[in-house]
């Protein structure tokens, strides 16, 4: 995972689609559900950290 279109694809895999025309407000949704999906077990640590890492960087 190297870029913030890799975090999409990861969140499509699970039928996650996020699109509000708001690059901000996508930003925080989309860190929202990676949470989740952390929490909830479904992905490991490293995939979380690494899609947050992007997800902040792309905030920035």
């Amino acid at each position: 995972m190297n870029t913030l279109f890799d975090v999409m694809q990861l969140l499509k895999k699970y039928g996650i689609f996020i699109y509000t025309g708001e690059r901000a407000v996508d930003l925080e949704l989309m860190e929202e559900e990676v949470r989740e999906l952390y929490e909830m077990k479904m992905i490991e640590a490293e995939k979380f950290q690494k899609a947050l890492l992007l997800i902040r960087r792309e905030k920035t």
